[in-house]
């Protein structure tokens, strides 16, 4: 699945594959966009956001929080050499000459505590949020999000509740999806069906769109960008343009911006025909 549209036109365009990766030439963008990679957990396709990181040139890199996973890291370590690669080619981007911003979220919260600072590291520098304007002039606001999610907000206890739920579900969707391919059957994400099949959380999701966008308008924004939900979406939202980017737990998808101002959604997965069965192994090549 590739989605891509103008922030200015009709916000269901049909699905269309990117020029740039018709063929092998590496892409060039303006700005790329990722979130919620949750770096530290087993659920993270590291593998799959290497393989992205690795695959294109941009001025602007925006890491929209949840891009380490410090609740999960509390708990347990879990960092593989994927991981590490993942590191490997963000800082390669800056050095390569890309603003690259990390915007922390709730789970590397623990990252907001130096905001005050002005840390600059490897050419990564932290932001608590951001201002993004597109080739042809539309002002974003970039925010992980989690500000405006009321559980996260007002009962932290019930969020760790919620990440520990979230956690069993992908658990289970492994030992599931192990099933359906011993019957020859594929990848089928049980906790995405149950996002948006269970009335409640579309409300949620609703509320929380709505929310961000409320916040665009209120600030004079033209659109906002954000993650926390786990949710890719590109949509007009009462006249703000609402683009969530996902995430590299599920869905690994991304947001691209083109140099004519053209935003973009990619499912790495589905563009790649990638296996979630087979991990890739993606050294760090030299730079030309």
């Amino acid at each position: 699945m590739v989605r891509h549209m103008n922030a200015f036109s009709p916000p269901f365009s049909p699905p269309q594959q990117p020029d740039e990766c018709a063929g092998p030439a590496r892409p060039t963008y303006r700005a790329v966009f990722i979130s919620d990679c949750h770096l530290g957990t087993r659920g993270c396709r590291s593998d799959f956001l290497a393989h992205f990181l690795g695959s294109f040139s941009t001025e602007h890199l925006y890491m929209v929080g949840d891009i380490v996973d410090g609740w999960r890291l509390r708990k347990s370590w879990y960092w593989d050499e994927m991981h590490d690669e993942v590191v490997k080619l963000v800082l390669r981007h800056a050095s390569q000459g890309a603003r690259v911003l990390y915007i922390p979220g709730n789970h590397d919260e623990m990252f907001r505590d130096w905001l005050s600072l002005g840390l600059e590291i490897g050419g990564v520098k932290l932001a608590a949020e951001a201002e993004h304007t597109t080739a042809d002039g539309k002002r974003l606001l970039i925010i992980h999000g989690d500000q405006f999610d009321s559980v996260v907000r007002y009962a932290k206890f019930l969020a760790f509740l919620g990440d520990w739920a979230y956690t069993t579900a992908l658990n289970i969707n492994r030992w599931f999806n192990a099933v359906r391919r011993a019957l020859g059957y594929p990848y089928w994400s049980l906790s995405q069906w149950a996002k948006r099949q269970v009335k409640e959380a579309v409300k949620a999701i609703d509320r929380f769109e709505e929310a961000l966008a409320g916040e665009a308008r209120r600030r004079h924004f033209d659109g906002v960008v954000c993650g926390h939900i786990h949710h890719a979406e590109m949509r007009m939202v009462d006249g703000v343009l609402y683009l969530n980017t996902g995430d590299w737990v599920e869905s690994c998808t991304a947001l691209v911006e083109h140099h004519d101002g053209r935003l973009e959604l990619i499912d790495w997965v589905a563009l790649q025909r990638l296996s979630f069965f087979a991990p890739r192994r993606v050294s760090v090549s030299e730079p030309a």
